[in-house]
């Protein structure tokens, strides 16, 4: 298939658009676990709290995006990706400028499951737009770039972190989100969507859930990503917590074992988007990264007195095992139809984010069973998230070379 010019310019426009929407995007999403520790103890709270009320906010967060995923997808095939593209992107940059202003836990609170909607619509709407813009031999490449420009900005914002107060950073978050709207000019809307605007059930996600066969292919999507966020959501977000039982030899900033972890990630994402187009095969890298999942997260949590460098490191060869993010959002765009497609793509990751409020739960609940024990706690938790996402992919279908201009019967 053969770009023109002005293909080219308007594919450029979206994945410009998309790759830096979702860097604002991830910079806003990590920046609170980041910044948790320090913000929290200007509003007052010590010891446990820092924990608890962490977890608590996290989990408000992702609630909203759970909340959002549904609503910016349905909006995503019934309006249009660009108007999810950039609605998200309005929404989540004012959350995040408000929450430099809060003064509370319970404001704290209302603004982060705000930042949780905005959050939840920029990705699927970004992927679906590029995915559908792009020839079906090329279609990996545009993705992995939004992926690796996108989780870069959890490194960033780890250094912006350090270089200003946490009320600051927030700011600067939302200012490169309003800032980013103003690159809208040029973005064009995906073909597909127009030549499907006659079509049935389009955006319909009860439609999806009632019909048992794709609903059954719409959770095996969810199920492959749960380890990615079990890594984020729960090992490396509470690593303060896990270094000290693990005897690191100094203390823990979660803020740069998030920026490890993500620096991680980013490789990760770039090698598992050119091996899948050069093995032209989707599920055969993810396998590769599980496998290689299962052993980072089992060294991570039997490695003990290791020096503050070492963990750190740790940390980043952790990230790279997790680093097929972007082969999982491909995989979830390409196994639905137009008509759908934008509802899929943008609820399948925050359904995954979300994971993390049952996993959090759970991970805390067994600690009541393991006499407070968080390494045996995550050891289970660890166990489930890669069973299901292996059993998920046993029974999932290769989608490399599917041509994507088709709509889905509900």
């Amino acid at each position: 298939m053969q770009l023109t010019n002005a293909s080219n310019s308007k594919l450029t426009a979206a994945i410009l658009v998309a790759s830096l929407g979702y860097f604002v995007d991830i910079y806003d999403l990590l920046l609170f676990s980041i910044v948790r520790i320090p913000s929290l103890k200007s509003l007052g709270l010590t010891g446990t709290q820092l924990t608890d009320t962490g977890i608590l906010l996290l989990n408000i967060q992702m609630i909203g995006m759970l909340i959002g995923g549904v609503l910016w997808g349905m909006l995503g095939d019934k309006k249009g990706r660009l108007s999810v593209l950039f609605g998200s992107i309005f929404l989540y940059s004012i959350a995040n400028i408000a929450n430099g202003f809060v003064h509370s836990v319970e404001g704290y609170a209302i603004w982060r499951f705000i930042a949780g909607l905005g959050l939840a619509g920029e990705l699927g709407a970004g992927i679906t737009l590029v995915a559908e813009l792009m020839p079906k031999e090329k279609r990996g490449y545009a993705t992995t770039i939004v992926a690796s420009v996108g989780v870069s900005g959890a490194v960033v914002a780890y250094f912006v972190a350090q270089l200003f107060d946490w009320r600051t950073s927030f700011f600067i978050g939302g200012g490169l989100g309003l800032a980013l709207l103003l690159l809208r000019i040029g973005v064009a809307e995906s073909g597909m969507f127009d030549s499907s605007k006659t079509a049935e059930n389009r955006g319909n996600f009860l439609a999806l859930i009632r019909n048992k066969t794709q609903f059954i292919k719409y959770l095996q999507c969810i199920m492959i990503g749960i380890p990615l966020w079990f890594v984020v959501g729960v090992l490396i977000t509470l690593s303060p917590e896990f270094g000290k039982v693990l005897r690191v030899k100094g203390e823990v900033s979660a803020g740069a074992a998030v920026a490890w972890c993500y620096g991680g990630i980013v490789i990760g994402d770039i090698a598992g988007g050119l091996l899948s187009q050069w093995l032209k095969s989707r599920l055969k890298v993810v396998y590769l990264f599980l496998g290689l999942s299962t052993l980072g997260i089992a060294t991570y949590l039997m490695s003990y007195d290791l020096s503050l460098n070492h963990f750190y490191w740790l940390c980043g060869c952790l990230g790279l095992t997790v680093g097929y993010w972007v082969i999982f959002m491909t995989i979830a765009t390409e196994q639905f139809g137009t008509n759908i497609r934008a509802t899929v793509t943008t609820t399948v990751p925050n359904f995954v984010r979300g994971a993390v409020v049952p996993l959090t739960l759970l991970f805390q609940l067994l600690k009541n069973y393991t006499s407070g024990n968080i390494i045996y706690s995550a050891i289970i938790v660890a166990m489930i998230s890669l069973g299901l996402a292996f059993y998920a992919l046993s029974r999932m279908k290769e989608t490399f070379h599917k041509d994507l201009n088709y709509l889905e019967e509900l």
